[in-house]
């Protein structure tokens, strides 16, 4: 095991310090089968001498050795088994909260370079690979070790030298073991790291499979699945491969020492010095040795399993965490929004995305984004909950740096409706009051109501108890987006952003749903983001943006007034409706 290896084994195992009265049983445990079966071989010796002079204290002795031997050894057995899967399950059971719950305060940066695919695999396949590590492997360590350790004790006692002799061979059992711990390392990387292809793969085939049907790439994804897969068979094999040569290595290796040290002994010099009790146990105890020297050189795949995946994980964990050094501890915020000279890029080595962006926003203004897609709209608003973090420039709310709010009660204040709609595999009624126990069935009902969902809501089979699926799989797009819309009304927060909030609605329903986001725009300030330039007519104020710039600003009559950039997206809108469209309703 490299420094290295032995630095991250060690931060594994101080998971183990909360339970530390349970590891300690486990070690008792582990010492009494240790003992136990060395006694074995001095069994041995006494039974040898013993029917060379039997008397009736020696029969009744051997029986009773044999019972309380075995009895002991079971009794080590079970407590080092029982709880060692203690304690190992509790460092697993540990470590996997402690990695989801970073994954959800890591940046969103973060997200954005890593699949999720990959992560998930990190918090189950990547988990129960330490799981080999913390369990199986220190439980067969420790056990064996302690016996290898007895054994050797007791060969020292019976005859030194010969101990000595049969000790020479252990510096090329440790060179084989540095060698094959190396490659077992290696090779347990990129399984792992196959693994999460695999799992990104299936995940993408499974999630998108209406888009797979429709496009016919059954065969396409069906070949893309084989060949992350066949990646992870082939490196499965080399480690395979590594294991079964190394096994037989290691056990030659004793072999040769053990009839070296047969030869030795039975040499008359040697044979004089010692009963022949004493040389059968020596004997039996050098035989003994290769039992737990072949499984302690076995569980070394599982150890630099576990700690190549440890050290992703553990890599995750040292991931910082979305900076929050905001003391204030904001209320209901009144909404004033203040951007100042704001630029942002996602990466050092990326081109900006917004270029000194300069918007004031009066506490219930609502105020519509529009553009062309990648000017910068989304990424804007974005910058307000503090998903990113602009790269110069301010944001200010109610006149206070939000990197001066503590970041969860900031966010609380915040509701968005993205086109993006995510729900959760639970009940109508969870979804809506997302993040919230017990929350009260009436306030529920009435935001389902206030977004006209409560109508289909009624129709389903439990109601508002109805599982919708996988993100909402059971429900239409339109539904769904009620469902949002209903779950940013019963958030009640006083600054609202709607992200296309209407897209996935039919006429009808996007008529109903912008009188009642009219109705829950009041006295809320309120960004917009619109393709639809109809829906954001009586906006107070349109902002315009190109390329992360702003360029026209004001209200829809003065923009058409000035004849430019909203004029004409207004203009390319509606070039085929033959005439000028009708004046609708702000969102």
């Amino acid at each position: 095991m490299t420094e290295s290896g032995l630095s991250i084994y060690k931060r594994l195992l101080s998971y183990v310090k909360p339970h530390w009265r349970a590891f300690s049983l486990a070690i008792v445990g582990f010492v009494i089968y240790a003992a136990s079966s060395t006694a074995l071989a001095e069994l041995m010796k006494r039974l040898i001498d013993g029917i060379q002079n039997p008397d009736a204290a020696f029969r009744l002795f051997l029986p009773m050795f044999v019972i309380i031997m075995f009895s002991a050894r079971g009794l080590g057995t079970f407590l080092s088994t029982y709880f060692m899967a203690y304690v190992g399950r509790y460092i697993i059971h540990t470590l996997r909260c402690d990695v989801f719950a970073h994954m959800l305060h890591l940046p969103g940066v973060f997200f954005d370079h890593h699949s999720s695919g990959h992560l998930v695999s990190r918090v189950t396949y990547h988990v129960e690979q330490v799981a080999g590590a913390a369990t199986k492997s220190v439980t067969i360590l420790l056990r064996e070790g302690l016996f290898v350790i007895g054994l050797l004790g007791y060969l020292l006692w019976t005859n030194w030298l010969l101990t000595l002799l049969f000790m020479a061979v252990t510096p090329l059992i440790g060179v084989v073991v540095n060698y094959v711990s190396k490659r077992f390392r290696r090779i347990s990387r990129r399984i792992q790291h196959s693994m999460g292809d695999v799992t990104h793969v299936a995940s993408e085939a499974i999630s998108g499979h209406r888009v797979v049907r429709t496009h016919g790439a059954e065969n396409y994804e069906k070949q893309r699945f084989t060949r992350v897969s066949e990646e992870n068979r082939r490196q499965s094999m080399k480690e395979a491969m590594t294991k079964a040569a190394s096994s037989p290595v290691i056990l030659m290796l004793v072999a040769i020492s053990m009839a070296l040290l047969v030869w030795l002994a039975m040499a008359p010099a040697l044979l004089d010095n010692m009963t022949p009790g004493e040389f059968v146990a020596f004997i039996t105890a050098a035989a003994l040795m290769v039992k737990p020297v072949r499984q302690l050189t076995e569980i070394n795949g599982e150890i630099q399993k576990g700690i190549a995946a440890a050290s992703e994980l553990f890599a995750l964990l040292d991931e910082p965490a979305e900076v929050d050094e905001g003391k204030l501890l904001p209320k209901r915020l009144r909404g004033e929004l203040a951007l100042e000279g704001v630029r942002f890029r996602y990466a050092p080595e990326q081109p900006e995305v917004l270029y000194g962006i300069d918007l004031h926003i009066a506490p219930g203004e609502l105020v519509a984004l529009v553009g062309r897609s990648g000017s910068g709209k989304s990424t804007l608003v974005n910058l307000l909950p503090r998903f990113y973090t602009p790269t110069g420039g301010r944001i200010a709310i109610d006149g206070v740096d939000i990197g001066d709010y503590q970041l969860s009660p900031l966010r609380h204040n915040i509701a968005i409706v993205s086109q993006q709609i995510t729900l959760f595999n639970t009940s109508i009624a969870d979804n809506i009051a997302y993040g919230v126990d017990n929350a009260d069935p009436a306030a529920i009902e009435a935001a389902a109501k206030a977004a006209h969902a409560h109508e289909f809501i009624e129709q389903l089979p439990e109601g508002y108890q109805t599982r919708v699926g996988d993100n909402g799989v059971m429900l239409s797009g339109g539904q769904r987006q009620r469902l949002a819309i209903a779950r940013a009304i019963y958030k009640d927060a006083p600054i609202l952003i709607l992200d296309e909030a209407t897209s996935a609605l039919d006429t009808e329903s996007e008529r109903y749903i912008q009188q009642a986001l009219e109705h829950v725009c009041q006295g809320r300030t309120t960004l917009v983001i619109a393709h639809r330039l109809s829906t954001i007519e009586r906006a107070d104020r349109i902002v315009v943006m190109e390329q992360g710039r702003i360029i026209e600003e004001g209200t829809h009559l003065e923009l058409l007034a000035q004849k430019g950039a909203y004029s004409a997206l207004y203009r390319l809108q509606f070039q085929d409706a033959g005439g000028e469209p009708p004046t609708g309703n702000v969102v």
